[in-house]
């Protein structure tokens, strides 16, 4: 439910961005800042920080005890906006309490999952992420002849989501994982000065680099799509919206498939990073030959729904579970998280103002971005599929991995 929150929130604030223009006369600047402070960007990206540090320190379970609360709030701020200030605030508190959430959420799933089918338990999180977005953007086009009015009704729908999924967390345990390993842990200044030499240092250089640059092209799409379709002429808000309905759709079957493979081998993780970097870098480099239109622009956002699914944020949520000390899970994946999203934010101010001037240039920024992720996420994969966490953690450390009882009696 965090990844649903999360792509469902980024979705949310995307299908309004031409409503919120002309309701409140914002300029392209301002468009780019509602873009860059919300779930999408900045505010996502600080709440990583925080709450990654925070649930490797306290614990899983305070930090999503609470968290989407603060969520509801600013997604009710966002519905009820009459000005530009509460459109802003709302979308950047729901931005720093789902960055929150996201690094806790999935380290709960990858300490829970067991090792032969950690990266399929969490591509159900990506399943979610998928449906996001694609329940918002259905009632975004069914309530589209609302105007404005739609635009609440959808913000208001992640409200309730969000409220439902904060009653059904507060039964949840801790993590015994984590309970085991806060026993025995050393300080954490040195937890954290540990993040920064040897094997954490390379792991967080890997996860850091293709997950930045992936993002950088995956949170341009998710943001900005339909205002690219309307504003460079490829069809009005009802085909905009559908458009990335459309692609979305390919997205689930794609799932299936990683699922499947994705906790076989390294082997099997290395194709699909290869064929996914291929289709990513063909779904915008087509633009450098080939005039956008509505045709062209539905089969990019196919070939990019195919390609994120082979090569993105799966497999980076999967090794940033699998690479890091138990007491670094979170801490690390807040720290990559959070960058990739602020970077993301300072670029989204931008995207506006080069699309203006059509998208040779936004398709130039994405394909590079593709292709730094591409290389980095194939040539230097690690090999830690199927394995569980105890072992690849004694294999990096040097220390003997704990005995699977002493897990369970934990």
């Amino acid at each position: 439910m965090a990844s649903y929150l999360d792509a469902g929130s980024i979705s949310a604030v995307s299908t309004g961005l031409t409503l919120f223009r002309e309701e409140f006369g914002l300029s392209q600047s301002m468009v780019g800042l509602l873009a860059a402070l919300g779930p999408n960007a900045i505010g996502c990206g600080i709440g990583a920080f925080v709450g990654g540090r925070l649930g490797d320190k306290l614990g899983r379970k305070r930090i999503y005890k609470w968290d989407l609360l603060v969520f509801a709030a600013g997604m009710l701020c966002v519905a009820l906006a009459v000005n530009p200030p509460m459109l802003m605030i709302g979308t950047f508190v729901a931005g720093l309490a789902v960055g929150a959430d996201v690094p806790t959420s999935l380290a709960l799933v990858g300490e829970l999952a067991p090792a032969k089918a950690r990266g399929k338990l969490l591509g159900l999180t990506q399943i979610a992420w998928v449906l996001g977005p694609s329940v918002v953007l259905l009632l975004a086009y069914l309530l589209d002849p609302l105007g404005l009015l739609g635009v609440r009704i959808v913000f208001l729908h992640l409200v309730l989501a969000a409220l439902i999924t904060w009653a059904m967390r507060r039964g949840m345990a801790e993590s015994a994982v984590w309970r085991t390993a806060a026993e025995t842990a050393v300080t954490s200044a040195r937890r954290v000065r540990a993040l920064l030499s040897g094997p954490n240092l390379r792991a967080l250089a890997y996860t850091g680099i293709f997950y930045t640059f992936w993002n950088l092209a995956a949170g341009t799409i998710g943001s900005f799509t339909p205002y690219l379709v309307e504003t460079l002429g490829a069809g009005g808000r009802d085909v905009s919206i559908l458009t990335t309905l459309i692609g979305l759709l390919f997205g689930v079957p794609t799932l299936l498939v990683v699922m499947r493979f994705i906790d076989r081998g390294t082997s099997a993780r290395k194709w699909m990073m290869g064929i996914g970097a291929v289709l990513g870098v063909v779904s915008y480099g087509m633009f450098l030959i080939t005039p956008y239109g509505l045709i062209a622009a539905q089969l990019s956002i196919v070939l990019w729904a195919i390609s994120s699914k082979l090569a993105g944020e799966l497999s980076y949520k999967t090794f940033s579970q699998e690479l890091f000390p138990t007491m670094l899970r979170g801490t690390a994946q807040g720290l990559t998280f959070g960058v990739s999203r602020v970077l993301l934010g300072l670029w989204s101010f931008v995207v506006p103002v080069i699309a203006s001037g059509g998208i040779t240039g936004v398709a130039t920024a994405l394909t590079v971005f593709v292709a730094i992720s591409g290389v980095v996420g194939f040539f230097f994969m690690p090999d830690t599929a199927g394995r569980p966490l105890e072992e690849i953690e004694a294999e990096r450390s040097g220390v003997p991995p704990q005995q699977p009882q002493q897990r369970s009696q934990a």
